[in-house]
């Protein structure tokens, strides 16, 4: 408790300079920085557009509707904790599609996690190597409670991640009547990985594209509020969004950035105010963009009315079920 209290408090003390910092903030770096991120977001979902168009070779479907459920996502990412936003691209993208299923779209997902093991293995073995960069077992004394919970006590890590096996294993018991068609589908939702130059050449390639974007964001974050853009410094700050990205109990890492920010480039004022900065820069823009999407593309008012819709179809879907058994 008194852990939670500690990170709570030194949150709002980085939000607190941020906010009395705001008028030395450069604001054409940071125009930059999101139009960046805007692009990034879009080619990466251009990727993931490839991912579906090897799923589902035989249906027709748009481009935009694709990019405004990742960007949807995103955006609900950062104002929800755990990655519930995943939920609604997982909706939106299944709406998206014609004749696609549950289980393939969500498999697909997993596609892009490739890239992002590899990419993120590379920048964290830089970063562990930069002397500024924690260790694992440091963790637990950072002012983040999420992340210093789980590195103080590895036998309740060890605990849950068995307990989530377990979980997975009487999850897939129950479901081993309908084993077959299920794991047909979850195939389906990586048959893009079967062609291993297709693969290279239209998702991962792409996201190598798309990542560059990213980097000149923070690149041009670190410049907007005063740290200075560097090679050296942008791959810190990524292998500190690779850190809470792995540890994702708060809205877009919020807590977990801020405090190993801190603690790779010195606990000042203006270190604070940009490691709350990007964090509400970067979550506002998507968050705005998100939710245009929704409003734009899906002609949807508000990220309940998703939450509803998922609902409702799932309901149509179960009852039509019924009736083909019946």
């Amino acid at each position: 408790m008194t852990g939670l209290i500690a990170s709570v408090a030194s949150f709002f003390d980085a939000v607190r300079d941020f906010f009395e910092s705001l008028a030395g903030v450069s604001w054409v770096p940071l125009l930059i920085a999101l139009a960046c991120f805007g692009t990034y977001l879009t080619i990466r979902s251009r990727a993931y557009f490839h991912v579906l168009r090897a799923a589902y070779p035989e249906e027709s479907f748009q481009f935009r509707r694709i990019w405004g459920a990742y960007v949807a996502a995103y955006g609900f990412n950062n104002v929800v904790p755990a990655r519930g936003g995943d939920v609604i691209r997982l909706f939106l993208t299944k709406q998206s599609v014609p004749h696609s299923s549950y289980p393939a779209v969500a498999s697909s997902f997993t596609v892009e996690a490739i890239f992002d093991l590899v990419m993120g293995s590379v920048i964290l073995i830089f970063a562990f190597t930069q002397g500024v960069f924690p260790k694992p077992p440091d963790f637990a004394d950072l002012d983040a409670f999420d992340l210093s919970f789980f590195a103080s006590d590895p036998r309740l890590t060890l605990f849950i991640l068995t307990a989530l096996a377990v979980i997975s294993m009487i999850a897939f018991a129950l479901l081993s009547v309908r084993v077959k068609a299920f794991w047909a589908r979850v195939k389906q939702g990586v048959a893009i990985l079967r062609d291993r130059r297709r693969y290279v050449r239209e998702v991962f390639l792409v996201q190598l594209g798309g990542y560059a974007f990213r980097f000149a964001a923070f690149w041009m974050l670190l410049e907007a509020f005063g740290i200075g853009g560097s090679v050296r410094n942008v791959l810190l700050v990524l292998g500190v969004n690779a850190v809470a990205a792995a540890v994702p109990f708060t809205p877009g890492g919020a807590g977990v950035v801020q405090a190993l920010l801190v603690q790779v480039f010195g606990d000042t004022t203006k270190v604070a105010a940009y490691s709350v900065g990007q964090q509400i820069a970067i979550g506002v823009f998507s968050f705005a963009l998100g939710f245009a999407a929704l409003v734009f593309v899906f002609r949807l008012r508000s990220f309940r009315d998703v939450i509803r819709r998922g609902k409702e179809e799932r309901k149509a879907d179960k009852a039509s079920r019924r009736a083909a058994r019946a």
